[in-house]
């Protein structure tokens, strides 16, 4: 066991270098490839579930205790990314296939990565897990409304679909995760151990599936939606930071809250564009899988070096 927690923990830290490998790949051998585009639901719903199994009870204390706080990261969330998704495409004038594919991932929930990237940040990680936990439960219903009001410029939406879709990917899964680890405590705590290396196949896997069977409209349309997908994220969080501190929070909750604004549940908008759209609509989520990992990590490694009023007092203490 303890091997593979070592090579699962070193998969989760060169996610972003595998990911892009395989894209890579995937562009240059399609072939091989394109048969994953039938798998890409079960394998966000594993994903899911392996996210449901780090779940307890705790993670939603915060919602409770600062209700405001975690309600204003939530709204930002839901507010920032989805408008910002809606203004690119229409003022780009982005083709419809890809405006769809960049509204979708504005409209999930959260990132499984953001909570960590709070952690490296210094931010406040416990108001960071309650605001993603909450955003995801809400996505069945908040995620399809927000497409149904921004993408219907560009293809019908059938809304029905997408609360099922969701519910089948994202919650029946978390459900499960998180009975399994109520139910099977030891044994559910030896198998997250396996997590990140579980959640590295399985989104490579996505991404490479997705890569392949657009890979000859991505010839083309490549440079614009990455273009797209990095102004978007890092406008995100700029603007869940600033959103943040206009809401009078202090400086390790503007950190959490920038971070949960930016980051997105991008397997989500994969799985959703496959089922429903097209392979052009999931590469603007692929990307953005990629990308805001690698935007992610620079962002905490700035924000670790920036401290509040209160570490710095801390920090004069400890040294007087």
């Amino acid at each position: 066991m303890k091997v593979i927690e070592k090579i699962s923990s070193f998969a989760g830290k060169t996610f972003t270098l595998w990911v892009l490998l395989f894209a890579v790949i995937a562009y240059l051998a399609p072939d091989h490839f394109t048969w994953i585009g039938g798998y890409v639901v079960p394998l966000l719903g594993l994903v899911m579930f392996g996210m449901g199994l780090t779940i307890s009870a705790a993670d939603f204390k915060e919602v409770f205790r600062r209700p405001k706080d975690v309600a204003l990261g939530v709204i930002g969330h839901y507010l920032v990314m989805p408008l910002l998704a809606f203004l690119l495409a229409y003022l780009l004038k982005l083709p419809p296939e890809i405006a769809v594919g960049v509204i979708l991932v504005g409209c999930c929930p959260s990132g499984t990565a953001s909570n960590v990237m709070v952690f490296l940040a210094r931010g406040d990680v416990a108001l960071a897990v309650a605001i993603a936990s909450v955003s995801t439960l809400l996505a069945p219903i908040v995620t399809p409304l927000l497409i149904l009001l921004l993408a219907s410029k560009w293809v019908d939406i059938n809304i029905w679909s997408l609360f099922v879709s969701i519910i089948q990917v994202v919650i029946i899964p978390l459900a499960l995760g998180f009975i399994v680890k109520k139910f099977f405590g030891k044994q559910a705590e030896a198998g997250a151990k396996a997590l990140p290396l579980v959640s590295v196949v399985a989104i490579v896997m996505i991404v490479s599936g997705v890569v392949a069977g657009s890979q000859a409209k991505l010839a083309t349309a490549g440079p614009i939606i990455f273009a797209v997908v990095v102004l978007h994220n890092v406008l995100g969080f700029l603007l869940g930071f600033f959103f943040a501190r206009l809401c009078g929070m202090d400086l390790a909750k503007q950190k959490a809250v920038a971070m949960e604004v930016g980051m997105q549940n991008s397997g989500l908008g994969v799985a959703i564009a496959t089922a429903h759209f097209s392979p052009l609509a999931a590469v603007p989520s692929a990307i953005f899988s990629v990308w805001h990992n690698l935007s992610g990590s620079v962002l905490a490694s700035i924000f670790s070096r920036m401290r509040g009023k209160e570490e710095q007092v801390d920090e004069h203490k400890m040294s007087s």
